[in-house]
C-alpha cells in the first residue's frame, strides 16, 4: 500500500471522506504561497495537490487557468514547486501530489524530474495529457517511486475504467461532470448515477471526486460514491480575495472537512 492510499485508507477506517485540495504553485504569491499551504493544511486538508502552472493545460477552467496566468508572472517553475513540496514536507507529513501538463515534465528531463521530484518528498503524479493507451510507455522504471493517478470521465466506458483502475496508483481520479473545472450549480440526477457506477466499477483503488465541488452541501451529496472529494477552483478563488491571513480560504477548508465527518 502505498503513502497515499495508506492515508486515505486510514482516514475512511474512521467513517470520514477524504478531502484533497488543490493549490496552484506559486499563487497568489510567491512569497505567500507557503503560508496559503499551511492554513489549508491546518484547517483540515487529508492531501495537497500541487498545480505546476502551464499556458495550456488540459481541462482547467477560468479560475485555474487565471492563477496559472499569474504565477507564471510570478516566475514560477517546476523547480520553484518542487521547492515548495519540500517546505510543506518539512511543515507536515501530508501527501503531495504534483499535477502537470506533459510538457514541463519533458523539459525539465524525464531523470532530472524524477530524482528530485523525489528528493522533495513527492508522492504522487496527475499528468492528464498522457493518453491511457501511451501510460506504460510513458511512466518508465524511473515512475515506480510516485504513484500515478489517472482521470475517469463521465463518458468512460466501463472496461475503460477497469483498466485506469488497473494501471492507477494512490486512487482512482473521477471527474463528476463534463467539461472544464471551476464551480458549479446543482448535480443532476445522470451525473449522481455515473458517479455510483464508477464507484462501484472500481476495486484496486479509493476513488476520489472532483471538479465542480465548492461547498460542504457539494461533499455530502457525493459522500456516498466515494472514498473522498478534490476541491480546486472554490479555494484558488477564496485565495485570490483573501487577507494575508487566509482567514476566508481556512473557513471553507474546515466547511469542506466538517461534511466529510
Amino acid at each position: 500500500m502505498s503513502y497515499i492510499s495508506e492515508r486515505i485508507e486510514r482516514i475512511n477506517i474512521s467513517q470520514q471522506k477524504v478531502l484533497s485540495v488543490f493549490l496552484t504553485a506559486g499563487f497568489p504569491e510567491r512569497e505567500s504561497f507557503i503560508n496559503a499551504a499551511k492554513a489549508v493544511i491546518n484547517n483540515g486538508a487529508d492531501i495537497i495537490e500541487i498545480g505546476v502552472p502551464f499556458g495550456d493545460s488540459l481541462a482547467d477552467g477560468p479560475v485555474i487557468q487565471s492563477s496559472f496566468t499569474t504565477a507564471l508572472k510570478n516566475g514560477i517553475t517546476i523547480k520553484d514547486t518542487l521547492k515548495f513540496t519540500e517546505e510543506i514536507k518539512y511543515y507536515s507529513d501530508i501527501p503531495v501530489i504534483l499535477m502537470s501538463s506533459a510538457n514541463p515534465v519533458n523539459s525539465y528531463g524525464l531523470d532530472k524530474f524524477c530524482n528530485d521530484a523525489f528528493n522533495a518528498g513527492i508522492n504522487g503524479l496527475i499528468l492528464p495529457d498522457i493518453p491511457l493507451e501511451e501510460h506504460e510507455e510513458f511512466y518508465s522504471d524511473k515512475f515506480d517511486k510516485f504513484d500515478k493517478i489517472i482521470l475517469t470521465t463521465p463518458t468512460s466506458s466501463e472496461s475503460r475504467i477497469r483498466m485506469i483502475d488497473e494501471l492507477s496508483s494512490g486512487f482512482v481520479y473521477c471527474v463528476s461532470v463534463v467539461g472544464i473545472t471551476g464551480t458549479r450549480g446543482a448535480f443532476g440526477n445522470e451525473v449522481i448515477l455515473n458517479l455510483e457506477r464508477t464507484y462501484n466499477t472500481i476495486v484496486k483503488n479509493k476513488m476520489l471526486i472532483g471538479f465542480g465541488i465548492k461547498s460542504g452541501e457539494d461533499v455530502k451529496t457525493f459522500s456516498p460514491y466515494c472514498d473522498g472529494v478534490i476541491v480546486g477552483s472554490a479555494i484558488v478563488k477564496s485565495l485570490s480575495a483573501d487577507d494575508d491571513k487566509f482567514t476566508k480560504t481556512s473557513e471553507l477548508v474546515r466547511e469542506l472537512k466538517e461534511a466529510c465527518r
